[in-house]
């Protein structure tokens, strides 16, 4: 999407913006490549030798998204989480790929880079289906895989979940950004927790803030919606990849032990999917959360923690 098709507002010179938000005990910090820099959230481990973990996020996400669960793992992984490009704290990368291959590549990159690698590697909605390509393509890279509400390819997409694919089509998201002009940002997030919570309800009235303060910042960014639209039509694309590059064959190829993590409220990924990717990882194990949506690692890190650990417990007693 060109930048003539975004909204007046968003298209202006890059501004001075807030920074992101530290939460206690994360450490933030880019890491500049060739043609590419991503911001890394790290929760260091709480004891020497700790394998490391990388946690990729979803589309209109960012690595905050994996800030309740990450102290929960502090003891058992040192970890880190990845701003996308075009998302949090990442600037947009140079060639403006925002396909899942694209992102698959710079996750790639990045442990590659660090010399992290093999990590226990996680991944929700679209950070799922970059996190799934990465183990099927670079399986000397990851340890194990979690996937929460992964975007893979389904047949019958809910209703609820139509509006973020029809933002992939060229001019919707001009039209929306017209069409939105006067939400202000706390209408904005209360309309994105409607959507990705399964009971919005229940988060805590500090979390609602700091959200509303992430969207305040991140409409001031004009690559904002060339992110958005890039990823989302990368995730249509994705959807229409036949052969050895699609998703789901894929997933058939990824050796890592794999924990897959589905909500029952989820008006995103259908939680009948369960079933499909379940047959479809080799070497799986399911957690199912009947009342949560699609980012069940925020509302019950608890939970999700639990099967994480156990994951990585077995896999520690198999190697």
């Amino acid at each position: 999407m060109s930048s003539t098709e975004l909204p007046e507002t968003l298209s202006a010179a890059v501004p001075r913006v807030s920074p992101v938000r530290v939460a206690e005990g994360e450490e933030l910090h880019p890491v500049a490549l060739p043609g590419l820099t991503l911001t890394v959230r790290s929760r260091p481990a709480t004891r020497t030798g700790a394998p490391p973990a990388l946690y990729v996020h979803g589309l209109g996400g960012s690595s905050q998204n994996w800030s309740a669960l990450m102290p929960s793992l502090a003891d058992l992984v040192d970890g880190a989480a990845v701003d996308l490009p075009g998302f949090g704290d990442s600037p947009p990368p140079d060639d403006g790929d925002y396909s899942v291959t694209g992102h698959a590549r710079a996750v790639i990159r990045l442990l590659d880079a660090g010399g992290r690698g093999p990590v226990h590697l996680f991944g929700n909605s679209l950070g799922g289906a970059v996190a799934t390509r990465v183990a099927a393509v670079r399986p000397d890279l990851v340890r194990t895989l979690t996937l929460v509400s992964p975007a893979l390819p389904e047949i019958r997409v809910q209703r609820s979940a139509v509006p973020t694919a029809l933002l992939a089509l060229p001019g919707v998201a001009a039209l929306f950004g017209r069409l939105s002009r006067d939400w202000t940002a706390e209408q904005r997030t209360r309309g994105m927790m409607a959507l990705c919570y399964g009971d919005p309800s229940s988060v805590a009235d500090e979390d609602v803030r700091h959200a509303v303060e992430e969207m305040e910042r991140r409409l001031q960014l004009p690559y904002f919606w060339d992110a958005m639209v890039g990823s989302a039509r990368g995730i249509v694309n994705a959807y229409t990849l036949g052969g050895q590059h699609g998703l789901w064959r894929q997933a058939e190829r990824v050796l890592a032990p794999t924990l897959l993590v589905y909500g029952g409220r989820d008006q995103l990924v259908s939680y009948r999917m369960a079933r499909r990717a379940s047959a479809a990882f080799r070497d799986s194990r399911l957690l199912t959360l009947p009342d949560a949506g699609h980012v069940a690692m925020m509302e019950y890190p608890r939970q999700v923690a639990q099967a994480c650990r156990d994951l990585i417990d077995a896999y520690d007693n198999r190697s």
